[in-house]
């Protein structure tokens, strides 16, 4: 009997898994339980590896969510004052390592285009440079707090933008998104040279509405104080001592464990120590859920 013909292979036990998730995504009707419990099933038997399953639950997450879920909320907002001459506005974007820059008239309401950090460069250094900025900012896209980030990341993609303005009903700004908060969902956070750990100057960092970036040497005062939780000092001095006492052990990179309904995920660790956590918060519906 060959290896193809015998159900009990390794052969055989990886086609039963591939023929079954390949019904969860062309057969119906199918739910996202039964989808979680194949991708489930096919790392405990070492089909895919734990940062796969992370990933595909990544996009079964995006699927699901809006983009005012994931935006940059409009008070985090880094912006310019398009009147602004190149000596004020340069140090922004120097201080801020950001690449993109909402470029404003009056207030946040009024986006006048984006300014790319790339654009100043070949001009940047040229002797008693001005550079005014309406010479140099491109349009805008501005999309709704009610778009789809699936739909979004598509357009992101096939149009070659990498940021996007969010407006409520009204019109007013209500925040930004940018697609690397859209893939960090998906593959996790996406670390540059200025997020090297000894480079990180705040010990708790936004990366959307929901989700941060948190050191685990963050002290439990200040981590209760900015996030309004109650966890104990007395049990630990920083929130990592919090996660390693509820895990009992030295977890890995995408460990994560759920406390007072805040998601704890090791996004940074060496073996003897905790590094980095991302913490993402319970959303408003979830939290309604749980108390009714």
């Amino acid at each position: 009997m060959s290896n193809d013909d015998n159900p009990h292979s390794s052969n055989g036990s990886s086609r039963g898994w591939l023929d079954r998730l390949m019904q969860a995504f062309i057969g119906e009707p199918q739910n996202r339980e039964e989808l979680a419990e194949i991708i489930s099933e096919a790392q405990q038997k070492d089909v895919i590896d734990p940062q796969t399953r992370n990933m595909i639950e990544g996009v079964l997450t995006v699927s699901e969510m809006r983009v005012r879920d994931i935006m940059i909320p409009r008070s985090q907002m880094i912006t310019i004052e398009i009147s602004q001459s190149l000596q004020q506005y340069l140090p922004i974007v120097l201080e801020s390592a950001h690449s993109r820059f909402p470029v404003v008239s009056e207030d946040k309401d009024h986006i006048e285009g984006i300014l790319l950090a790339k654009d100043l460069l070949h001009k940047a250094f040229e002797p008693e440079a001005n550079i005014p900025l309406p010479d140099v900012i491109r349009p805008a896209v501005i999309i709704p707090e009610s778009k789809r980030v699936d739909t979004l990341l598509k357009e992101f993609r096939e149009h070659r933008y990498h940021m996007a303005i969010v407006v409520d009903e009204y019109g007013g700004v209500s925040g930004l998104v940018t697609i690397e908060d859209i893939l960090e969902l998906i593959v996790g956070e996406i670390e540059d040279e200025h997020d090297a750990e000894d480079d990180i100057v705040e010990d708790i960092r936004p990366l959307n509405k929901y989700t941060f970036s948190v050191k685990a040497l963050t002290p439990v005062e200040e981590f209760n104080a900015f996030f309004e939780t109650n966890f104990d000092q007395e049990q630990a001095d920083t929130i990592g001592g919090i996660v390693l006492n509820s895990l009992g052990h030295m977890p890995e990179k995408d460990e994560s464990v759920t406390l007072n309904n805040i998601l704890f995920r090791v996004n940074h660790a060496d073996g003897r120590r905790l590094i980095q956590l991302k913490v993402t918060l319970p959303k408003p519906e979830q939290t309604a859920v749980q108390e009714s």
